[in-house]
C-alpha cells in the first residue's frame, strides 16, 4: 500500500502539477489525470445512489462491489504501468448485468433518466462512467492502456442502466418513457 496522507494540503500542487502513485508528476490537465479524475468523480456518484435510504439489498452489495472496482481502475490509472483489473472484472459485471435483466420487462420505448431518487442517481451515475470511458480512451491515443479498463467502464455503464431501470421499478414501479412531442 502507498504512503498514508497525515495532511491533506502539500503545497506540492500550486504550479499546477500532481503527484501520480509512482511519484512522478504531471500536469494536472493531463490525459492520465483526466481519466482516472473522472473515475474518481464516477465512485462518487455511485456513492450518492448508496446513499439513498431503502435500496434493495441485492443492489447495494453490487454497487458496494463496484465502489471497490472502481478504486483499482484509478490506481491503475494513476501508476503507469500497474496492473490489477482482469477480464474477470467485466465478466462479473456482465453475469450481474444479466441476473438483474432477466426480471425486467422488455425494453421497447426509450426511457428518462427518473423514476425516482435512486434510478435517478444511478442514471447520473451510468453518464459519469461513460464519461470516464472516454477519458480512458483519449488517455489510451497516447499512452498504452490495458483493454480490461475500457471493457470494464463500457460493462459497467451498461449494468448502471439495467439497475436504474431496477430501481425505478423498486421506487416508482416503472419505468418513465419518452414521448416523442409533435411541435408546440
Amino acid at each position: 500500500m502507498g504512503n498514508r496522507l497525515s495532511r491533506i494540503y502539500t503545497r506540492t500542487g500550486d504550479d499546477g502539477t500532481t503527484g501520480l502513485g509512482d511519484g512522478a508528476r504531471t500536469p494536472k490537465d493531463a490525459a492520465r489525470v483526466e481519466a482516472y479524475g473522472t473515475v474518481d468523480e464516477a465512485n462518487c456518484t455511485v456513492g450518492l445512489v448508496l446513499a439513498v435510504p431503502g435500496l434493495p439489498t441485492e443492489v447495494a452489495a453490487v454497487l458496494t462491489q463496484i465502489q471497490h472496482d472502481l478504486f483499482d481502475v484509478g490506481a491503475e490509472l494513476c501508476i503507469p504501468g500497474h496492473r490489477v483489473v482482469t477480464e474477470a472484472y467485466a465478466a462479473r459485471l456482465e453475469e450481474t448485468l444479466d441476473q438483474f435483466n432477466e426480471t425486467l420487462p422488455a425494453l421497447k420505448e426509450f426511457i428518462l433518466p427518473g423514476g425516482g431518487p435512486a434510478a435517478a442517481a444511478c442514471h447520473l451515475a451510468r453518464t459519469v462512467v461513460r464519461r470516464a470511458e472516454r477519458r480512458v480512451w483519449t488517455l489510451a491515443h497516447v499512452e498504452p492502456v490495458a483493454p480490461e479498463l475500457t471493457s470494464y467502464l463500457n460493462r459497467l455503464s451498461d449494468l448502471l442502466f439495467v439497475v436504474a431501470r431496477v430501481l425505478a421499478r423498486h421506487e416508482r414501479g416503472g419505468d418513465v418513457l419518452w414521448q416523442r412531442t409533435r411541435g408546440s
